[in-house]
């Protein structure tokens, strides 16, 4: 039972990781312009061949252009955010969620306790997954390179679906310990998150995993937190943001 666990973990945070959604793919392939996009020379590898195949090269250069294109939704997520902050009646609320954007705009990573501060305005109106505007659902689609070429009900739907898988996840890797992982297990479930673990080292992914999991462990109802963690505890992670 114990070893189902471990490999139903260590295969879920390998498998998943780096498999973009149709939209992202679509993109691609149409061959916009955009130095986040990267070279031609690297469409047809990054399209035709599995992960299995691309070389190392290959492999961080693929990642960064997944990540610098979910990672154009950021600030708007972000000032999302910020519009709802009059919606919040508690006045203690207002000020908290104020002063995390804040943070997150000037640079500064967030403490844990800035974000598991915020549970309450995540769990019901006007930021609980059902509360959503569909423009914030679209950005947080994109943000975890799913399409956002659907109607709101079925873009809300797979988030849940997908938070819910990650949160699963999570407990199963709070069990097993991120020191059973092994270097490359660790970047995978980073990247899954929202980080671009590609250019941070093996122990700052490391930290950075346990932080998440400290927060995803601490929630119960509140998946429209955790989706929204993907970006919160993501962007100034050691200088990621660029």
């Amino acid at each position: 039972m114990a070893l189902s666990r471990v490999c139903w973990a260590r295969s879920a945070v390998w498998g998943s990781a780096v498999t973009p959604g149709h939209f992202v793919t679509r993109r691609l392939q149409l061959g916009r312009s955009g130095l986040a996009w990267g070279a031609p020379r690297y469409l047809f590898p990054r399209q035709l061949l599995i992960r299995h195949f691309w070389t190392p090269k290959q492999q961080t250069d693929f990642l960064d252009i997944y990540h610098a294109f979910r990672k154009q939704s950021h600030p708007e997520i972000i000032s999302y955010l910020e519009k709802v902050i009059p919606l919040i009646s508690d006045a203690g609320l207002r000020w908290r969620l104020t002063d995390l954007c804040t943070k997150i705009q000037r640079g500064t990573h967030p403490a844990i306790h800035d974000i598991l501060a915020l549970r309450e305005c995540f769990s019901n109106h006007p930021l609980g997954m059902n509360q959503l505007q569909a423009l914030h659902v679209k950005a947080l689609s994109r943000a975890m390179l799913l399409t956002s070429y659907l109607p709101p009900p079925l873009l809300r739907h797979r988030l849940k679906t997908h938070t819910t898988v990650i949160h699963q996840l999570d407990k199963a890797l709070a069990k097993l310990g991120i020191g059973q992982l092994t270097a490359q297990e660790v970047k995978s479930a980073c990247y899954l998150r929202g980080l671009n673990s590609t250019h941070i080292g093996e122990d700052r992914c490391r930290t950075w995993l346990g932080e998440w999991l400290q927060i995803s462990c601490s929630l119960k109802a509140e998946l429209s937190l955790l989706l929204h963690n993907v970006v919160l505890l993501s962007t100034n992670y050691l200088g990621t943001r660029r």
